[in-house]
């Protein structure tokens, strides 16, 4: 019970309705984000100073430089008209979480849905890739150069082996404590994307209620978000006893 908000709003009806707008966004962006890191990283890493490798870092410094704003409105204003243009139909939309009086069962509503969710995901999922890509990238140097992996290799092991079965699980251990810090992170870039893009989501809920000065929903809006950040931690806890077999629960 969150209590009434200050303009007679059911707040928990609200939230609820814009969560599954948002948390849709946001988990894609941090798949997206996490793949991406981990096989570029592991790229770089295995390929260190090779032409790969560079311009994963030019890349990479490029995302992190431009701001999640800045990012969203280019993508808004070039790259979605101009994607249009070429396939001749509006594929990627620029505006809302989805068309107004959009009808259907899900599956016909699917494609509208994925159209309005490109481009708020890439602009969310860039900044992050490029931060864990770098995480990633030094994980995993310093694991190949590890005495294990020596040895390991030494013993007449596949260099596929080496890399999946002994370097990766324990290279993802520190990328997998970053992602679960950086939740919190994603959440508030989602504010500034939502507002970029106009979607009807926790992020215009937080930017309306502190406007209107109405403390019921910005505590709802707090606990919430607090709950996904040590969700997702408690999640990172779980899988360290996956990733490392030294690491037992009791």
């Amino acid at each position: 019970d969150f209590g009434p908000s200050v303009k007679g709003i059911d707040i928990a009806a609200d939230l609820q309705r814009r969560m599954v707008v948002t948390l849709r966004m946001v988990v894609l962006a941090i798949l997206i984000a996490v793949v991406l890191a981990v096989v570029v990283g592991v790229l770089s890493a295995v390929k260190q100073y090779s032409a790969l490798d560079y311009s994963a870092t030019l890349l990479g410094f490029l995302a992190l430089s431009m701001p999640v704003f800045w990012l969203a409105a280019l993508l808004k204003e070039f790259a979605a008209i101009e994607l249009n243009q070429l396939l001749g139909k509006t594929v990627v939309y620029t505006i809302g979480d989805s068309t107004p009086g959009l009808t259907g069962n899900f599956f016909e509503r699917l494609p509208n849905i994925l159209g309005h969710l490109v481009l708020p995901t890439i602009a969310l999922a860039a900044v992050s890739y490029a931060a864990w890509s770098r995480y990633q990238r030094t994980s995993m140097l310093d694991v190949l150069n590890s005495d294990y992996i020596r040895l390991a290799k030494a013993k007449g092991l596949s260099q596929r082996r080496v890399m999946v079965r002994h370097a990766l699980r324990c290279a993802l251990i520190p990328i997998t404590t970053v992602v679960a810090l950086d939740v919190g992170a994603v959440l508030g870039g989602a504010v500034i994307t939502e507002r970029v893009f106009a979607w009807h989501g926790m992020g215009e809920m937080l930017l309306t209620s502190a406007n209107d000065q109405d403390v019921n929903r910005l505590l709802a809006w707090l606990m919430v978000s607090a709950v996904i950040v040590v969700a997702f931690n408690l999640i990172a806890d779980l899988l360290y006893a996956y990733l490392d077999p030294r690491i037992r629960y009791a």
